[in-house]
């Protein structure tokens, strides 16, 4: 790495506002990773790990202090006694990964006597946590092990459909869906769970995806209709379910958007700051990202102390509650609900902050 590059990177890295930037490198098994704790106010720094063949490892460090932030940010809004933390390993999972890899992040994980929790995210399979697992105990949400919570996308998709119904309120004055057109963005697993959701309420739903395939299954499974997925952000509709890629909500498509409530699963819907007051100018609800897609973190969380499906299940549907005074308290203060969803967990992060100190 270069001198240049080694500045660049500790200019990024803020130490009043990240705890610690671990980086974790073996080149005997080729592994190059980082572990970004954000914030422990509240709990262990707890966040997925994400395996990606980044550029360079400036883009990397961008990414997981980016992904840790948000984390903090999910779990306090969420109530969640966790901080905020994330992982990425540089390499591409399809050709770089194998289990001595793994296995080492899993040492390198161990060695930070649960200061981290890791999990799932991009890349990174349920196997490949079984890998991680044989190296550190402080590891949630692996899929098919006895006392896991399993695949977080219904629990998600839970959280999301709680949400959309808030949001709803909000906007029309009823939460009830029967009757509403909602258009959602990608079909993938946690959009399953969720069409099958807003169907069985008496929605109607339209959806796209680039993946023939999906499209095929839900056409087949729900008898939804279809569009291009160059036109999904345009349909005419009453809600609009951005679940697939982030920054979809910017300047070239605010102006094409005909729904009146934007309510999805996806991370960093927003582009920048500005498009959501320019939602907010437009008259267009949003539930902010974070808060109500934060159903898979609070469904892992309930893994600690023993899974309880109902108990997890009940603190999910907290988040129509979540939505609810983050939608009110926008109103009330008139600022964007990407902002007001922000400021509610700094609170929480400072009041833990003072908890500590005290």
């Amino acid at each position: 790495m270069s001198t240049t590059m080694q500045v660049e990177l500790f200019e990024r890295i803020n130490p009043e506002e990240y705890q610690s930037v671990i980086f974790c490198n073996d080149r005997r098994v080729g592994l190059k990773a980082i572990i970004a704790i954000h914030n422990s106010n509240l709990g262990p720094g707890t966040g997925g790990c994400r395996m990606y063949p980044y550029k360079d490892t400036t883009a990397a460090v961008e990414d997981v202090l980016r992904l840790s932030k948000g984390m903090s940010y999910k779990a306090a809004i969420s109530g969640l006694k966790l901080g905020g933390a994330k992982a990425v390993i540089i390499g591409n999972p399809k050709t770089d990964k194998t289990p001595e890899l793994l296995k080492r992040f899993g040492q390198f994980v161990e060695n930070l006597h649960g200061q981290y929790i890791t999990a799932k995210d991009v890349g990174i399979t349920g196997e490949d946590l079984m890998m991680v697992r044989e190296q550190t105990r402080h590891i949630l949400g692996i899929e098919g092990l006895a006392g896991s919570s399993g695949d977080p996308s219904p629990m998600t998709a839970f959280g999301v459909f709680n949400g959309m119904k808030a949001a709803a309120r909000h906007a029309f004055g009823e939460a009830a869906l029967k009757g509403k057109r909602i258009a959602v963005q990608g079909l993938g697993y946690v959009s399953y769970s969720l069409v099958r959701q807003l169907v069985n309420e008496g929605a109607s739903v339209v959806g796209a995806d680039v993946d023939n395939a999906s499209v095929a299954r839900f056409q087949r499974e729900f008898g939804i209709d279809i569009v291009s997925p160059d036109n999904i952000l345009a349909e005419k509709c009453d809600i609009l379910s951005p679940n697939a890629l982030g920054a979809v909500i910017n300047a070239q498509s605010i102006p094409q958007i005909q729904a009146k409530v934007i309510a999805g699963a996806a991370n960093n819907q927003l582009a920048t700051d500005e498009d959501g007051f320019e939602l907010m100018r437009r008259g267009i609800v949003y539930a902010p990202d974070y808060a109500i897609n934060a159903g898979g973190l609070i469904n892992i969380y309930h893994e600690r102390g023993g899974y309880d499906a109902a108990r997890a299940m009940d603190h999910t549907g907290g988040i129509y509650r979540t939505i609810e005074e983050v939608l009110a308290r926008a109103d009330k203060e008139n600022l964007p609900p990407h902002r007001i969803a922000d400021r509610i967990a700094e609170e929480r992060i400072a009041a833990g902050s003072a908890a500590i100190k005290g």
